[in-house]
């Protein structure tokens, strides 16, 4: 189950969302090589639920927008053209009318969110398979991700800042793991920035916790 929230807090602090997610790994396997929340570019990332092969596609498409996007217009790719651009790779696929070769000759199977931080502020983008996105301000994906859905639509708040969203995500994954949480079952990323940052620099946003801030985190709760 993967989770992605964003906050709003006051002007004149920082603006910002993250994503969790259970992670289920054989004892012999490398858990490198199954990740689920990837960087896609300094200001956004992505989360992923289904096939892993199909994700890896779609992510290498978004990376290569965004920094395509960068070098020719010397700003940051909007979370929603980036996610846009996803969109229109997942829709290639099958006969097409026009004679051209389709992508692929079958959807992809994955269900991808994509969220980060742009002029508008914290943005967060859920795309289905067929690659229709939609926008929320919290969703969940994945096994279980009903049950997580209906949690967050019951504590999500506009208000509310990264702390307690990152609370509450650890609470949705208490509540649908079988396993006890700890640095090697879980994961956390985060995109923050400051509200006056000037939006043509690549100042560092996403970041991705390590095992230790994320064993420091459960032991708080």
């Amino acid at each position: 189950m993967t989770a992605r929230l964003h906050s709003d807090r006051n002007q004149n602090f920082r603006r910002g969302g993250f994503s969790s997610r259970e992670t289920s790994h054989f004892s012999l396997m490398e858990s490198k090589s199954v990740e689920k929340i990837v960087e896609i570019d300094c200001h956004l990332g992505c989360a992923m639920s289904g096939l892993i092969a199909d994700s890896r596609t779609l992510v290498d498409k978004a990376r290569v927008e965004a920094q395509s996007h960068w070098f020719t217009y010397n700003e940051k790719m909007s979370v929603e053209s980036v996610t846009q651009a996803v969109s229109n790779l997942a829709l290639q696929f099958g006969d097409d009318d026009a004679g051209m070769v389709p992508w692929s000759s079958r959807p992809f199977g994955v269900a991808l969110l994509v969220g980060g931080i742009d002029e508008k502020g914290p943005q967060l983008f859920h795309m289905d398979p067929s690659g229709t996105f939609i926008e929320f301000e919290a969703k969940a994906i994945g096994s279980g991700s009903e049950g997580a859905q209906s949690h967050l639509q019951e504590v999500y708040h506009k208000s509310m800042t990264l702390n307690e969203a990152l609370k509450e995500a650890l609470v949705v994954l208490k509540q649908i793991m079988e396993e006890k949480l700890n640095a090697t079952n879980v994961e956390f990323d985060q995109v923050v920035r400051e509200v006056n940052c000037c939006h043509v620099t690549r100042d560092k946003n996403f970041h991705m916790f390590s095992k230790q801030e994320i064993e420091d985190i459960i032991t708080k709760m």
